[in-house]
């Protein structure tokens, strides 16, 4: 942005001040995308460290008094707790607000906070598919979106005007922007990112039940792949118990196919099946390559 040019908000106030709020309060202010960025938090030990950290310029408990007067609200609080906010700050926003946020099950997150917003404000949910297996204010950073997708999940009648903004908000924090129904992005995200941390965790806890001489050998040599692919088992678990607790009939439909497949393995392998394991290998390695390619890996 030029000297001369305005900011895209006035005032915008973020709700949840975790990893991807915290890092977006820093894109937000490094782009110069707002001349008022309030935080809040009800947790006081996120308060203090984003007091110490000097990345939003006013930081308040209440979410009903965090929201006076802002532009953009910004939700980024695990899904839980979405009715509650939604409650806390419905008749407190502004004529024109826009109200958008960062979960990972849009469904839940349109049910949750439409209809509590008043008949004056844009509800465009967002979805910055961004993230690592930290959490809490100092583990944000302005560069966490760069190059990832966002997807918007705007309904039926939301003015373009307001669905363009958050989409220019993200696109200058570095992301590319998608549109799509808030039940298809359920179940995309179902087999892309919401199986794959159940995988993860399951693992994690099945070495944990092992005896405790084998369980000891297990962390002492884990191999790269054990440790990469168990990476995200560190996130958080609030966070991902509502995640599939909001997505329980994609992440459910996804399991279903996961689990046919790995019987189709656990038949080759128990009959030496080499053509078989070979055949699906080259495709995963084919798929994954074409991951690789579009620059998501």
């Amino acid at each position: 942005m030029s000297r001369g040019e305005a900011p895209l908000f006035g005032r915008v106030t973020i709700i949840g001040l975790g990893l991807i709020g915290s890092s977006l309060a820093r894109a937000l202010r490094r782009e110069r995308l707002a001349r008022e960025i309030v935080g809040c938090d009800a947790d006081g030990t996120a308060r203090r460290a984003a007091g110490r950290l000097k990345i939003v310029d006013r930081i308040v408990s209440d979410a009903g008094k965090a929201v006076t007067g802002a532009d953009l609200i910004v939700v980024a609080v695990p899904q839980s707790g979405y009715a509650a906010v939604g409650k806390a700050i419905g008749g407190r926003l502004k004529r024109g607000a826009i109200v958008t946020d960062v979960g990972s099950v849009k469904a839940a997150a349109v049910a949750a906070l439409s209809g509590r917003l008043g008949a004056d404000v844009h509800l465009v949910p967002g979805h910055p598919i961004a993230g690592t297996e930290n959490s809490g204010p100092a583990a944000g950073f302005a560069d966490l979106f760069a190059g990832r997708w966002c997807v918007l999940t705007p309904r039926q009648g939301v003015k373009r005007q307001a669905v363009a903004k958050v989409r220019e908000m993200w696109q200058r924090c570095g992301m590319r922007v998608a549109t799509m129904d808030a039940e298809h992005h359920d179940r995309v995200l179902a087999i892309t990112s919401h199986v794959p941390h159940l995988i993860a965790y399951t693992i994690v806890n099945t070495v944990d039940d092992l005896e405790s001489h084998l369980k000891a050998e297990v962390i002492k040599f884990a191999a790269s792949g054990f440790r990469d692919f168990t990476r995200v088992a560190a996130s958080n678990p609030v966070m991902w118990r509502d995640i599939f607790l909001n997505n329980r009939d994609a992440v459910l439909e996804m399991m279903g196919r996961l689990y046919e497949d790995i019987a189709l393995l656990q038949k080759a392998i128990r009959n030496g099946d080499g053509a078989t394991l070979h055949r699906v290998f080259t495709r995963s390695r084919r798929i994954r390559r074409s991951i690789v390619q579009a620059k998501q890996d």
